[in-house]
């Protein structure tokens, strides 16, 4: 059970595995106003990021669960760099129906909704995890525009325009999936810069270190075409934010 290799290259110099930088991250931690020892479970966590400097800054006690090896133990890692082995701890699994043994206080997927085939599906799964009266965090993309065909839709690798609502629509989503948005803090045109742009040098970097490697002609493809599909497409059309919920 891992991510394929690809991710993991495309990805390796990242401690944040979404469009989101350290300042966001840290903008979105104060917005929440998170009381010393609050629990918090974050499924997809990815490299711990979120949930390390929480932990240093809030003082927030966690537990990531993440799909792959390697971000696991870049997570565990960050633990120990921050110095807050002590109160998150990591665990490499599949997040997908994974429940809390106790109800925490916050509840958390930021940008992994296929844990869940969507965002009901892992809305549904985070409260299984959740206290009564706690927050919960989504973290999802949306059209900044319209889409005018399936091809631009799939060079913002989705399977079509369907795939994502508008940012009012995936409001709405959220009441008719019976919860309040009471914070969100959205990516931006460069924050989605650094977290895409990032990836090329990784690749790049890479490929120059293992031209021989069974990969290699997959990267050097990916590297060819990246930027342009990225400038052309993604860049212009799609949205990404992280929505804070609490149940009505």
């Amino acid at each position: 059970m891992d991510l394929p290799r690809i991710f993991t290259i495309r990805e390796s110099s990242h401690r944040i595995h979404n469009p989101f930088t350290p300042g966001k991250l840290a903008a979105l931690g104060r917005a929440l106003r998170l009381a010393p020892g609050t629990r918090v479970l974050d499924l997809a966590s990815g490299s711990g990021e979120m949930l390390c400097t929480w932990a240093r800054d809030h003082h927030i006690t966690g537990t990531g669960v993440d799909i792959s090896t390697v971000f696991t133990e870049k997570a565990r890692a960050r633990a120990v760099e921050l110095g807050v082995a002590d109160r998150v701890a990591f665990v490499h699994g599949d997040a997908s129906g994974h429940v809390s043994d106790e109800p925490v206080d916050l509840a958390a997927c930021v940008g992994a909704t296929w844990i869940g085939n969507g965002v009901a599906g892992t809305v549904e799964l985070l409260g299984s995890s959740l206290r009564p009266g706690g927050l919960m965090l989504i973290g999802e993309p949306y059209w900044r525009r319209e889409v005018p065909d399936q091809e631009t839709a799939e060079a913002c690798l989705a399977g079509g325009k369907d795939d994502f609502l508008m940012l009012p629509e995936l409001i709405e989503q959220f009441g008719g999936l019976g919860y309040d948005v009471v914070e969100m803090v959205l990516a931006d045109q460069d924050s989605w810069d650094r977290y895409q742009a990032a990836q090329w040098l990784n690749l790049r970097r890479w490929l120059d270190e293992n031209p021989d490697d069974e990969l290699a002609a997959e990267v050097r493809a990916e590297l060819t075409t990246e930027p342009a599909r990225y400038t052309r497409y993604q860049r212009e059309y799609l949205g990404w934010g992280v929505f804070a919920l609490m149940g009505r």
